[in-house]
């Protein structure tokens, strides 16, 4: 396995991102989406799996890890994510790749794949197809709950400082229930240096409430236009917010899809990588 990956640096009109590389960039493209909050070393356990066939390149999306922050007063909502997506595509000069999400991560790539048919060859999904969803009569509440959250912004309290990194480390492996390696590969990449210790460096306002959430019957409908050969690897028992019904509804949109559910928890491809990636290979090979 190629554990070691190149450090890239992706200059875009609207974002600067970081990114790692694992294998020959002679290989087919495959390119990886972290979830939300985390950042590309969460592939730090997987993507030397898949490096003698793909080069892996993983994004830090923009407001992440070593990735540059939008504007301020501006928004951060995954649909602002699909333009960016679709220039790294033409920064490295891929009419196609393949791609595979995590999380908001695989949200953004099953959208992607199903705007954007032509860019996409296969689509490689850990716990997540389609975005979250609200009903009918909470768009309006939930529109004014990030209103709020926004206006409110600026009084916030100051980025909590962790005197070492092995505090942000334990921190982080309370909130996501991680090992203590894994919390470590997303903190490593995940924090500045200031005086007193470490902060988090990914943007606070990434935590305020999305403004606009589509109902469950549009994202079926979006889930449609997925051409892609797709794999969609859930964790066993199902993640909370990713109940088996609602996942069987959405992967039966989805016209070439195999569906593994794998025992584990939400960061599968983190804490039982070899079995992702034997998931992964044997999808790739059927």
């Amino acid at each position: 396995m190629q554990a070691i990956a190149e450090e890239l640096s992706i200059e875009l009109p609207q974002a600067t991102l970081a990114a790692k590389r694992w294998g020959d960039p002679s290989l087919p493209p495959l390119l990886a989406l972290h979830g939300w909050l985390d950042n590309a070393g969460s592939f730090d356990f997987l993507a030397p799996r898949l490096a003698r066939d793909w080069q892996v390149v993983a994004l830090d999306l923009r407001g992440h890890g070593r990735s540059s922050h939008i504007a301020t007063g501006a928004w951060y909502h995954y649909v602002d994510y699909f333009d960016e997506l679709r220039a790294v595509l033409d920064h490295f000069g891929w009419a196609r790749a393949d791609l595979l999400g995590h999380s908001l991560g695989g949200t953004l790539a099953s959208l992607f794949a199903a705007l954007y048919p032509e860019r996409v060859g296969d689509l490689l999904l850990i716990e997540a197809l389609g975005p979250l969803t609200t009903t009918f009569d909470d768009a309006l509440p939930q529109l004014r709950r990030a209103l709020d959250q926004h206006a409110a912004f600026a009084a916030r309290r100051p980025l909590r400082v962790f005197p070492a990194l092995d505090e942000a480390i334990g921190a982080r492996v309370t909130s996501n229930d991680l090992s203590e390696p894994a919390a470590r590969a997303i903190v490593e990449r995940g924090v500045n240096t200031v005086e007193g210790g470490f902060v988090w460096s990914s943007d606070p306002r990434l935590t305020l409430a999305s403004p606009q959430r589509y109902t469950e019957a549009q994202v079926l409908a979006m889930l449609a236009g997925i051409r892609a050969r797709t794999l969609l690897v859930l964790a066993d028992p199902a993640t909370s917010y990713l109940p088996s019904a609602m996942m069987d509804a959405r992967a039966a949109q989805v016209a070439d899809i195999r569906v593994v559910r794998l025992p584990g928890h939400h960061h599968l491809h983190m804490e039982e990588a070899a079995a992702v990636a034997d998931a992964i290979n044997a999808f790739r090979t059927r």
